[in-house]
């Protein structure tokens, strides 16, 4: 059982971006990614869920045993995968409340109906945690949001969906303090021996909030070292110089 990236090389037209990118996630832990822009971070997500603007050259991603890299976007969500955007996007006429009951009616067995008493003691629930307003259940999705606010409203959709397995894509940026405080209340509710999560982000702010089992750092496409919590404050110490010259020592 675990998200399972395999020798993964993926390109956009004319550049390849992930050059050979492995990593194992498994139920209970959660791993952290650092590294400099450009270093591939974001289309490593992307490719996860399933973007049509990037290629898989080669390699595999299975979850759970199962290679996901045959599935439409939709079905990897069903399958338990989710993804926290970066820049969470706008769904005009589509509010909170109908887009999320959507996502969850599609994952009952055919036939069955979402309990709406129940959803919306859950979802009020949630909201109370994250410090939502209820008006925001009514609102179109994300749209005339603030960034922090979009945040919030990732991290509610992952907490009503409970999927198997977490990729937040630079989930701090943009946020002030408090609104971090908040966000990574609500994924660290949501931590558990059933759930896995992969933490994309530049900085080790972050880290203070939510607390990784292990800290990769990402350069050019692929992980060249990986350690524990302290090695995300080595990094905010010394940069990313040194991960470079470790990178063009291992393939000279």
């Amino acid at each position: 059982m675990s998200l399972k990236i395999d020798n993964l090389h993926a390109s956009i037209p004319g550049r390849e971006i992930l050059r050979g990118f492995t990593l194992e996630v498994k139920p209970g832990e959660v791993h952290a990614i650092m590294g400099p822009n450009g270093s591939g971070k974001s289309t490593l997500s992307k490719v996860l869920c399933g973007h049509e603007d990037y290629e898989v050259n080669s390699g595999s991603i299975t979850m759970d045993g199962v290679d996901i890299l045959e599935m439409e976007v939709d079905e990897r969500s069903r399958a338990g995968l989710f993804l926290a955007f970066q820049y969470p996007f706008e769904i005009p006429g589509v509010s909170n409340a109908n887009f999320i009951r959507a996502a969850l009616q599609a994952r009952l067995p055919k036939g069955d109906e979402l309990d709406a008493v129940g959803y919306y003691k859950k979802l009020y629930q949630r909201m109370d945690q994250l410090e939502m307003n209820r008006s925001f259940t009514s609102r179109s999705v994300n749209e005339g949001f603030s960034g922090g606010e979009k945040k919030r409203n990732e991290i509610l959709q992952m907490m009503m969906l409970e999927p198997k397995y977490v990729v937040m894509d630079e989930t701090d940026s943009g946020l002030d303090i408090d609104a971090l405080k908040v966000v990574s209340r609500g994924v660290n509710a949501m931590r558990s021996e059933e759930r896995g999560f992969l933490v994309i982000t530049h900085y080790q702010r972050l880290l203070d909030y939510i607390k990784p089992d292990i800290v990769h750092v990402m350069v050019d496409g692929r992980i060249v070292h990986s350690g524990g919590p302290e090695l995300a404050l080595e990094l905010e110490a010394k940069g990313y110089e040194w991960a470079r010259e470790e990178l063009a020592a291992a393939v000279a």
